[in-house]
């Protein structure tokens, strides 16, 4: 499956919505939309309503997102999580430095 990213900027908050799979095929696609983000506007909302899968490859992306984010002076939060991708999330350690929306979708 391919993946989706549709960027919008409303009221000073850049929103990043994705749909499909983040895996090894879609990840650089993705790197190359977030990381210029999180240089350039100070608050990157990524919504996963529509993500049901992500891999290791696609936390790497979020992992470098994120010290993108320390270095610039942004923010990003990850929001509309499905269950499965949430819990990659929480196995990895990655709820408790990165501001994850706690509203999390229930699974298939």
């Amino acid at each position: 499956m391919n993946l989706t990213i549709d960027v919008t900027n409303i009221d000073g908050v850049t929103n990043v919505v994705l749909a499909g799979e983040v895996d090894a095929f879609t990840a650089p696609k993705l790197k190359e939309t977030i990381l210029p983000l999180t240089r350039e506007e100070e608050v990157v909302q990524v919504d996963f309503s529509d993500v049901n899968y992500m891999d290791s490859t696609g936390l790497g992306v979020f992992i470098s997102a994120l010290k993108s984010t320390k270095e610039h002076n942004s923010s990003m939060r990850l929001v509309h999580m499905q269950d499965r991708v949430y819990r990659l999330f929480k196995i990895t350690g990655l709820t408790e430095i990165m501001n994850i929306d706690s509203t999390v979708q229930g699974g298939m």
